[in-house]
């Protein structure tokens, strides 16, 4: 993540990570905006505005008194705008390092790939 990233939208690439590999499935509930603060060291104001990113994006559904829960399709849409944006904005950067330090393709390839 870019040092130059708002926290806020660090806290929210968190929580989108854990929605997409599951840790946070559809119908679960959320944690707290208190507790997520306190597991990640965060002003509960600064969790409050990530989460608020989640329930304009349509990705969580609040239950007054409850709490917040992974909407249905979440995942596939986050992972849909993930992937966009690494391919549009994070993959061109990537490829012209590589080109710059003359790296070939079999050094970059995973092993989970």
């Amino acid at each position: 993540m870019s040092d130059s990233k708002p926290v806020y939208l660090k806290l929210r690439d968190i929580i989108a990570a854990a929605i997409i590999d599951g840790t946070y499935g559809e119908g679960t509930m959320l944690p707290s905006v208190r507790a997520f603060a306190t597991d990640q060291g965060a002003n509960p104001l600064t969790v409050a505005k990530a989460y608020q990113l989640f329930q304009l994006d349509g990705l969580v559904e609040v239950q007054r008194g409850v709490g917040m829960f992974v909407a249905r399709g979440a995942s596939d849409k986050l992972r849909r705008s993930e992937r966009e944006q690494f391919l549009e904005i994070e993959w061109p950067a990537i490829c012209q390092r590589i080109e710059r330090l003359g790296l070939q393709p079999a050094e970059l390839l995973c092993e989970k790939l």
